[in-house]
């Protein structure tokens, strides 16, 4: 079945997903360069977004992000119900291996970062809470794919080890580990991993990290 899209939805999508922690806010010419949009095509669906609160306009004529993506947001976060054990095991790993901690989960043909807790250096891989990434690279999506459904034959070995290591899969000089995260009744709730420059993160270094992501899913489990 050939899938089906609608442009014009796609279209105020691709305004809403150019703004990032690092560009709260946007000119005109900057959405158009994002988005590859025309400025009149951007300012129509702008209106429409305005007034559902997806995106406001300030007086200097630059937009941000609404109150509704953050109601929206908020909503998604606690249909998890993980938010309050989950984010002081992250800032333990952070304390402890002194690099960014993150959680993950499946949505789809994507992973979303749920939860993230960053790293004290001031060289670190930056990465907004509730962005979208792909399952074909990286620790944590091989964790995900490896507990799921459509696992793959070999993903079995991820299964038999109970982590994943990845090297510069995603992002060059970036290492990674994840293990999974289950509930008491052994559903799988997502993947929680730790990330930081290659240069950091030698064997004796990652060794440690899964020492520490493996209590912290035990811990987890229990709650």
């Amino acid at each position: 079945m050939k899938e089906q899209r609608v442009e014009s939805v796609e279209r105020a999508l691709s305004i809403i997903e150019a703004f990032s922690a690092k560009d709260a806010e946007l000119t005109l010419a900057q959405l158009s360069e994002e988005t590859g949009l025309y400025k009149s095509t951007i300012l129509r669906l702008c209106k429409s977004l305005e007034r559902f609160g997806y995106i406001v306009r300030k007086p200097s004529g630059k937009f941000r992000i609404g109150p509704s993506l953050w109601r929206l947001g908020s909503l998604y976060s606690r249909s998890f119900e993980l938010s309050e054990i989950i984010r002081p095991e992250l800032r333990n790993l952070v304390d402890d291996i002194r690099e960014t901690a993150t959680f993950y989960v499946r949505e789809g043909n994507d992973r979303v970062c749920l939860y993230r807790e960053v790293s004290p250096h001031p060289l670190r891989f930056d990465l907004d809470e509730g962005s979208r990434l792909p399952m074909d690279r990286g620790a944590a999506a091989h964790v995900l794919r490896a507990y799921s459904e459509d696992a793959r034959p070999e993903d079995h070995a991820i299964r038999q080890a109970g982590y994943v290591i990845s090297n510069a899969e995603r992002s060059p000089q970036v290492t990674a580990v994840a293990v999974p995260v289950f509930g008491r009744s052994g559903e799988m709730r997502g993947a929680i991993g730790v990330s930081a420059p290659s240069f950091r993160f030698d064997q004796q270094a990652c060794r440690r990290a899964i020492d520490s992501l493996t209590a912290a899913a035990a811990r987890l489990r229990d709650q």
